[in-house]
């Protein structure tokens, strides 16, 4: 644990290796299991041939998402000198819900610079849980996550995807994935920045090197596989959907590194497939997903990846803030605006 401490302290947060060590996620372990539900691995009720579909649920973290343990591991590994001045980051939503909650929990301040499309349930939680929130146009904000800062912000940044220590606590999830299904074949994970999948690959393929680690996109907001298909990471219109803890312009510089080593593949799916998977999950397994864990188990169930989905099949459903209207029109089987 004391060496990582050392390296996440002095490590170039903008630039990431191609892997997170093995021993960086067993010690992020250690520092957050008393913050944190070891959250359970269910089987979907839905019966596909070929293939048995089980559900990571961290909609079941105590702020309703898998961002507390990177968020707590970023806080564990900094000085109380380096918190002195509190922290703040800029985030969609659940990240932003992660690092209050720790801070909270620490009695730091923290602030949270947000694009202006978050939802409303998100907002809210983050101020139920003591942040400050200083909303932005979403090119303002992809700007933060970019260059790391905001001018006149005080605290320390810590950045929701590329922090070693956010990716560590992340692959924790890894670890209880394996531990719970040792012949796990394939994990889906929603890819917003690649902090989420960069350390569950890193974990899961440490223990299990034959298995496969896909990330999900949507139709509108695929920069991974657009960066993938091209060899580099490249820039993709972004349009903003119901589908918001996941997604953005492009694959960030810092990450690309990691997401190209570690991701077997991107599977993009439509608004409607991640839509009817709110509605599946919530009427067969009794899960309230969010669009970013929604997506998951529609990339698992969608005909255009069964060439590559057999097995045993592991979907992260990150998290469970949706907005009360936009699950209900979910359930109506529509796609929410």
């Amino acid at each position: 644990i004391a060496l990582w401490t050392y390296t996440s302290r002095n490590m170039d947060l903008r630039t990431p290796t191609d892997n997170i060590p093995f021993q960086s996620i067993t010690a992020a372990k250690d520092n957050i299991e008393e913050s944190i539900i070891r959250t359970p691995l269910i089987p979907l009720n839905y019966n596909v041939p070929g293939k048995q579909v089980y559900l990571k649920l961290e909609n079941l973290q105590p702020i309703g998402s898998f961002k507390i343990r990177g968020a707590g591991n970023a806080l564990a590994n900094l000085s109380s000198e380096e918190l002195k001045d509190g922290v703040y980051t800029a985030s969609a939503g659940n990240f932003a819900q992660g690092l209050a909650w720790n801070a909270r929990e620490r009695g730091i301040p923290c602030n949270v610079v947000v694009p202006d499309h978050a939802p409303v349930t998100k907002l809210d939680a983050i101020k139920r849980l003591g942040g400050n929130i200083v909303k932005v146009p979403f090119d303002q904000w992809w700007e933060v996550i970019q260059t790391h800062q905001y001018e006149g912000m005080k605290g320390k940044f810590i950045h929701p995807v590329c922090d070693p220590a956010v990716i560590a606590g992340n692959g924790t999830i890894g670890l209880e994935i394996v531990e719970d299904l040792p012949d796990v074949d394939v994990v889906i994970c929603p890819y917003g920045g690649g902090g989420l999948i960069s350390g569950v690959s890193s974990a899961v393929k440490s223990l299990r090197t034959n298995a496969k680690v896909y990330a999900c996109e949507v139709e509108t907001a695929a920069p991974l596989k657009l960066s993938l298909d091209f060899g580099k990471p490249s820039t993709f219109n972004y349009i903003a959907s119901f589908v918001d803890g996941m997604g953005g312009k492009s694959v960030l510089d810092s990450m690309w590194p990691l997401v190209s080593n570690l991701v077997d593949d991107s599977l993009v799916v439509t608004l409607q497939e991640v839509a009817d998977s709110v509605k599946l999950l919530a009427e067969r397994n009794r899960v309230v997903a969010e669009g970013a864990g929604a997506a998951t188990v529609a990339a698992a169930l969608s005909e255009k990846f069964s060439d590559r989905l057999s097995g045993n099949i592991v979907c992260v459903i990150s998290g469970g803030n949706i907005d009360t209207n936009k699950l209900i029109q979910a359930l109506e089987g529509k796609i929410p605006q």
